[in-house]
């Protein structure tokens, strides 16, 4: 995340690529809260960068009132923490967060592909392998993370559970930021694909416990490493934080007689 800034972009050109300055006329809220995901998302705003309701007011050209309530909807999300005097800053990675979402998600989803599977049909089952092919292909961190909830979603969507699928994407949303951080493990980003064409084989063949065995592995798999990544990262800057400084070296003056 190198290229993350301290907080929304105060002088941010009106073209930026990621945050586009027009809001439509409506979901005006809606539109700002996604804009402001996709850059926690692809790190452009770090953890702890403060997300002033002015600066994204200015930008977006609108009221407070469309920013307030997309700044709302980013904490009921897990994405900003807001504190009393203090203002709205992009919450931080937390290794814990990150197992639990998928722990959750293992027990979703395992019973959502179980309900799914007797309603695939020729088609269905054509859409998921054509998103697993394109989640498999795709180098981009941020376009990946889109492509993988479009194959999972695809695996559930005949089951027509629809409260079930809105916590499904719910939590997939708040994991974002976590899978993209997998990008930063190569190795990792391939047994991923090679267990999502083991789920898809599972769910072509209507084999229902092979599909919630493999999609609970894979979750469980993925929150387990996600925990031991941020962990060890954590304890590395806190170690690096408490290592003795070193002094400054004085530089002697001599004078000449």
């Amino acid at each position: 995340m190198s290229d993350a800034i301290d907080g929304f972009p105060l002088d941010a050109p009106a073209h930026s690529p990621l945050l586009p300055a027009a809001a439509p006329r409506e979901s005006t809220s809606h539109v700002i809260a996604e804009a402001l995901r996709a850059a926690i998302v692809d790190g452009t705003l770090a953890p702890g960068a403060p997300l002033r309701q002015d600066a994204i007011a200015r930008h977006f050209s609108v009221s407070a009132i469309p920013v307030r309530e997309a700044l709302r909807q980013l904490e009921s999300e897990g994405w900003a923490r807001a504190a009393l005097h203090k203002g709205a800053t992009v919450a931080p990675l937390s290794a814990d967060e990150a197992r639990e979402i998928y722990e959750i998600r293992s027990a979703l989803e395992s019973l959502a592909i179980g309900l799914a599977i007797p309603n695939h049909t020729a088609a269905t089952l054509r859409e998921s392998a054509s998103l697993c092919r394109a989640a498999e292909r795709e180098p981009d961190p941020s376009l990946y993370v889109a492509r993988n909830v479009a194959f999972h979603m695809s695996l559930y969507a005949p089951a027509a559970r629809p409260q079930l699928e809105d916590m499904i994407g719910t939590l997939h949303r708040r994991g974002e930021r976590y899978l993209r951080l997998k990008f930063g493990l190569p190795s990792y980003k391939g047994e991923s694909d090679n267990e999502h064409a083991a789920l898809l084989d599972a769910v072509q063949r209507r084999d229902i416990p092979a599909a919630q065995s493999l999609v609970v592995a894979h979750l469980l798999g993925t929150g387990d490493l996600l925990h031991r990544f941020l962990t060890e990262r954590a304890q590395a800057e806190a170690a690096l934080a408490n290592q003795p400084k070193p002094r400054a070296r004085r530089t002697r003056t001599t004078s000449g007689s």
